[in-house]
């Protein structure tokens, strides 16, 4: 049995090949919370996930997520359309308390990488020792694929959470496109 997908490009959409496909994911609300642990504890009560304190780990929840980026970062994923009451929540909460909330819904767009080899598309071009026992599920972190900056997240053992801003959107589309032809698409 074939693992082809087959899916035209529409504005972006979905491409398949033999053993793994790229879609383009549906908007997102994206916000970066920066703060200290008070502040991230009210921000996990506001937003109804505690925001992981491992390094480069996902928290998930329902239709959120929340992922460490750096020992006082978190990009927080939702659907766009509660994103006003999770920060007006937010701000009530920590008010007194030092930290940044910025809506970056608008400046990213978010891909997904699937298949048994998606490891080997992504090799081609990011630096990242991505066998599963070194970047097992749930797993996530900045990095670059060529020459743009990524946020990459590992939510299954095939499949990768691709976030990349928007002027780098069709660099970083073409770029997987282009790695995926070997695979017969």
């Amino acid at each position: 049995m074939s693992d082809v997908i087959e899916m035209t490009v529409i504005d972006g959409g979905a491409v398949g090949a033999d053993g793994v496909s790229l879609e383009t994911l549906p908007p997102f609300g994206r916000l970066i919370f920066r703060g200290p642990e008070g502040p991230a504890q009210a921000m996990s009560e506001a937003f109804g996930i505690s925001l992981p304190r491992e390094a480069c780990r996902a928290s998930v929840a329902a239709d959120r997520a929340a992922l460490w980026l750096g020992p006082d970062e978190w990009l927080l994923l939702s659907p766009p359309a509660g994103l006003e009451a999770i920060s007006a929540e937010a701000a009530d909460r920590i008010a007194q308390l030092p930290f940044s909330l910025v809506d970056v819904s608008d400046r990213q767009v978010a891909f997904r990488l699937s298949g048994r080899r998606a490891v080997t598309v992504l090799a081609g071009g990011n630096p990242l020792d991505l066998d599963l026992a070194a970047f097992p599920v749930g797993m996530c972190t900045r990095t670059v694929l060529a020459k743009a900056e990524i946020v990459l997240w590992r939510t299954a053992p095939d499949c990768f959470h691709i976030e990349v801003w928007r002027s780098f959107a069709s660099y970083v589309w073409g770029f997987l496109r282009e790695h995926m032809r070997e695979f017969g698409n």
